[in-house]
């Protein structure tokens, strides 16, 4: 499968993600979003948000291997954070670096970040959902 990653000309060089993914394969996954739980439904890293997007996107990891795929075949990243601000990038982008370097992925496929009131579990502050395509 072949996932071209493009900045766009006339965009803003962002350096954590591309405006824009052209996949050629033809079967799509879809992650539900993940939050910061084990494999026993116990919420991972309570309060702390780097934390918890950690967790989440080796959540969205696994559930793509179960399908056959990996991070280098995601086209969208949707997070889904709570009680959004700004000033929270710094720990969002942490627990991101740290997903990436304990997967070994450089990935960085066009994303959106949505604030949010709340998730269904009090404790989680992060849902990452994603969407990859396969030969």
């Amino acid at each position: 499968m072949a996932v071209t990653m493009i900045n766009a000309a006339g965009l803003p060089q962002v350096p954590v993600y591309h405006h824009v993914s052209v996949a050629t394969g033809s079967r799509l996954v879809h992650v539900a979003g993940q939050v910061s739980w084990d494999a026993d439904g116990t919420t991972v890293a309570p309060g702390d948000l780097a934390g918890q997007v950690e967790r989440a996107y080796l959540n969205v990891a696994t559930a793509l291997a179960a399908a056959g795929a990996t991070l280098d075949d995601v086209v969208k990243l949707v997070v889904h954070v709570v009680d959004w601000t700004p000033d929270r990038m710094p720990e969002l982008l942490d627990g991101l670096d740290r997903a990436r370097t304990r997967l070994g992925s450089t990935a960085t496929p066009p994303a959106s970040l949505f604030g949010i009131v709340a998730l269904d579990v009090p404790e989680h502050l992060v849902e990452i959902e994603a969407t990859a395509v396969l030969d």
